[in-house]
């Protein structure tokens, strides 16, 4: 089959055309109200994406490996899936280690393994020479001992540390100048920015400011441009936002070379060694195993945006100890993409993509941006001992939150369908809620607090969904209510009503009228005529929000809910009028 002219068949179609049907095709209705997808970081994302939104890129045509390594450091797609070992005991830890890595598993992170002297360090590292390792919690003493052995005994496979070198920068200068190749001491911890609620171009442009600080510290010990960057490992969170958390690593290692190549360094050390884990913002006690598939699209953005190490979280590690079925999960869910979906073997496969180009270029203009902002204020720890950086993460995190709270940020399982029968009170270690802010903590509070009244009291409060009337606004309106109570955890009943008085006859604790707005007024005089005869005070409450809403709460109606409402408030309310306490 001849295909040399095949195109040619096809005539170009310009972009106005492509408006023009869209237009017609909304009958009227609002084009950006519908189609243009406004997000946290400021961007208007289109419906679609042509040739000419790039056209004005300067890197098009870059290759994987290449400078400035907007498609990847390497010239491959591969990753080394990296394990946390929370053991404390070093035989123990270590045993962990050599479990995980005969299970699949190519770099180990040792979270709380303390080591004092050598021989504490070498039962630690027994026989893991040919694995890479990285030890979160070393400071300057454990730095030292690392040096001192690394120095004394080769070693093929690399040594990392979570040390933040703006720590003490003299000390991280003494380091550079003693460490063997084969350590990586220092961690600029972006994943901080994230948990703490920045935006994608926040948490790009302050993890770069921060490493600029480092640099131009190292600058003023006449430390080797080229020495000074091959000491970090940058550290992300990936969220769920899929193409933006692909897009921010791209930025990234564009924004980094661009840095190092400022201060001298050569194109070679402009590489940034980027190490990606799961959010812990977006796990969720309620419905855990949803973090599976939560870690599996965030752990993709990562491969996909051309993390260096990745780690896959354990579903259950927010408000348990992981074991070893959930450890062997996220282990499994990274080999999985690796050996049977095959993203290790094609180099940034999402290049070319009209759409994931443009958000790139976007998140490292406007985190190039912020990044200058922080500089102007006096450079990064200036910023961040004068609360700018606090300041703007509050605000950046109060939007969040107010997102998740109204549910158009929504956490499948908690503050969406929610399932009824679940219960968490006898499966969390409540050490385990505190310390870093999760998205869903204010419908799990929610629903905890539902709980522990229903272990005092033997009692749930049982709120009656009365469909009643047109068929299709009751079903609507009843599936609603549904997915609105649940997320607080209440005893939920569905029922159909032909006759308006029998909706009081099942005595529920509170009363849901599920019907259209033309059919609300009749429906709710009857239904309180009917409690007031039973002497009764049930609350009634109306899914929707009618015109005749002040005709309705004359009627003795309670309260309204509708998409407007802000779920946490109008549930906590009930809470307390239900009995629920804190």
């Amino acid at each position: 089959m001849d295909t040399d002219h095949l195109l040619q068949e096809f005539p170009p179609v310009s972009t106005q055309s492509w408006e023009d049907l869209i237009r017609k095709d909304l009958k009227g209705a609002d084009y950006a109200g519908k189609l243009i997808w406004q997000t946290e970081e400021g961007l208007a994302v289109k419906p679609y994406y042509r040739a000419e939104d790039v056209a004005g890129l300067e890197y098009p045509d870059a290759r994987p490996g290449v400078f400035p390594y907007a498609r990847g450091a390497r010239s491959t797609g591969d990753w080394r899936i990296r394990e946390e070992i929370y053991a404390v005991d070093r035989v123990k830890a270590n045993r962990a280690a050599h479990s995980a890595v005969l299970a699949g598993t190519g770099e180990i992170s040792f979270r709380a393994a303390n080591f004092e002297n050598a021989s504490d360090l070498n039962e630690l590292l027994a026989n893991l020479e040919e694995i890479p390792v990285h030890l979160e919690n070393a400071g300057v003493p454990q730095l030292r001992l690392l040096i001192e052995l690394l120095n004394a005994r080769q070693r093929p496979a690399p040594v990392s540390t979570g040390w933040n070198p703006l720590a003490n920068l003299d000390y991280a200068a003494e380091v550079i100048a003693a460490a063997p190749a084969t350590l990586v001491p220092f961690t600029i911890h972006g994943e901080e920015f994230e948990e703490s609620g920045a935006t994608a171009v926040e948490e790009v442009g302050f993890t770069l400011a921060a490493a600029i600080d480092f640099m131009a510290g190292m600058q003023e010990r006449n430390v080797d441009a080229d020495r000074a960057a091959a000491s970090i490992t940058f550290s992300f969170s990936i969220g769920a936002n899929y193409f933006f958390q692909i897009a921010k690593l791209r930025a990234f290692r564009m924004m980094w070379a661009q840095a190092v190549e400022s201060f001298g360094g050569h194109r070679e050390s402009a590489r940034a060694r980027i190490h990606a884990r799961t959010s812990r913002w977006n796990e969720t006690i309620y419905d855990p195993h949803v973090n599976i598939l939560r870690s599996t699209t965030e752990a993709m953005s990562a491969a996909l945006g051309g993390a260096d190490v990745i780690t896959v979280a354990p579903f259950d590690e927010c408000y348990k100890t992981p074991d070893d079925a959930s450890r062997r999960l996220a282990r499994n869910t990274q080999i999985i993409l690796k050996r049977e979906a095959l993203l290790s073997r094609v180099a940034d496969p999402g290049a070319g993509s009209y759409c994931l180009e443009a958000i790139t270029d976007f998140i490292a203009r406007k985190g190039w941006k912020s990044m200058q902002q922080i500089e102007a204020a006096g450079g990064y720890r200036k910023a961040l001992a004068d609360g700018l950086l606090a300041q703007a993460l509050e605000k950046s995190l109060a939007a969040k939150e107010k997102a998740v709270a109204s549910r158009r940020r929504i956490f499948t399982g908690t503050s969406q369908h929610a399932n009824l029968s679940e219960k968490a009170l006898g499966r969390i270690d409540s050490s385990r809620l505190s310390g870093r802010r999760r998205g869903a903590w204010m419908y799990e509070e929610l629903r905890l607090r539902t709980e522990r009244h229903a272990a005092l009291t033997g009692k749930t409060p049982r709120v009656l969904l009365a469909e009643f009337g047109d068929a299709k606004m009751r079903a609507a309106r009843s599936n609603f209510a549904a997915n609105f109570f649940a997320c607080a955890g209440f005893d939920l009943v569905a029922r159909r009503f032909s006759i308006a008085d029998r909706i009081p006859a099942s005595d529920p604790d509170l009363i849901v009228l599920c019907s259209s707005d033309a059919e609300y007024l009749a429906l709710a005089i009857e239904v309180m005529s009917r409690l007031r005869m039973l002497g009764r005070e049930t609350p009634v409450i109306v899914a929707g929000s009618p015109e005749s809403t002040p005709q309705l709460q004359a009627a003795g109606v309670a309260d309204f809910i509708h998409i407007r409402s802000n779920p946490i408030e109008v549930l906590a309310k009930w809470q307390q009028r239900l009995g629920i306490k804190d």
